[in-house]
C-alpha cells in the first residue's frame, strides 16, 4: 500500500511545469514542408502567427489571407507559419499533395511545416506546450496563435476569425517596428 499517492503525483506535475519551456521560442522546431526544419528559435525578435490549417477545410480561404499578412509585414519582422494537419480529416495524403496544393491554388511563399498534429496525446509538443501554459489547444482548422518576439502568446483566435481581420493585424501591428 502506497501512502500519499497523490501527493507523489501533485508533485510530479510540478516538476513537469518547472520543465516546460516558459516560451514558444524555447526550443520548439517543426520539420519543414520543404525538408530540414523550421527551428521557432531562429524567429527570436519577431512575431509569429502560427496557424493549424488543412487544404480541404471550408476555411481554406484564408490561405489567401495568411499570404496577405506575409506580404504586407513580414518586411517589418512578421512570421506567418502554417502548420497543416490532418486532425480534423481535412488535409491532403502527403506533405509534396499539400505543398502543390497551396502553390497552385494559393501561390503561397510562408514558411510550411510538414503535415503535423495539434490535437491530444500525439501533439507536436509546441501544441502541448500551449495546451499546458495557456489551455488553448485548435478545435478545428485556421485557429491562430500569435506571439510576441520572446515567444510569449499575445492571442489566439479560432477558425472564424480572419487572420486580417482588424483585431488580428491591431495585435500584429503592435508588434510591429
Amino acid at each position: 500500500m502506497r501512502l500519499f499517492p497523490r501527493a507523489k503525483s501533485a508533485a510530479l506535475t510540478s516538476l513537469s511545469l518547472v520543465l516546460l519551456p516558459v516560451a514558444a521560442l524555447a526550443g520548439f522546431s517543426f520539420p519543414s514542408i520543404d525538408g530540414g526544419t523550421i527551428d521557432l528559435d531562429a524567429f527570436k525578435g519577431q512575431p509569429v502567427l502560427v496557424v493549424n490549417t488543412a487544404s480541404l477545410c471550408g476555411f481554406a480561404a484564408q490561405f489567401d489571407d495568411l499570404q496577405a499578412l506575409h506580404d504586407e509585414y513580414a518586411s517589418r519582422g512578421l512570421v506567418v507559419l502554417a502548420v497543416p494537419s490532418n486532425d480534423f480529416r481535412q488535409e491532403l495524403a502527403s506533405a509534396d499533395e499539400v505543398k502543390e496544393f497551396c502553390a497552385i491554388n494559393f501561390d503561397l511563399t510562408i514558411p510550411m511545416t510538414d503535415i503535423t498534429p495539434v490535437r491530444g496525446p500525439a501533439a507536436h509538443p509546441f501544441y502541448q506546450w500551449l495546451v499546458e501554459t495557456e489551455g488553448f489547444e485548435p478545435n478545428w482548422n485556421f485557429n491562430k496563435v500569435l506571439l510576441d518576439g520572446d515567444g510569449a502568446v499575445v492571442a489566439t483566435w479560432g477558425s472564424v476569425m480572419r487572420p486580417t481581420a482588424a483585431p488580428v493585424v491591431q495585435k500584429i501591428e503592435a508588434l510591429l517596428p
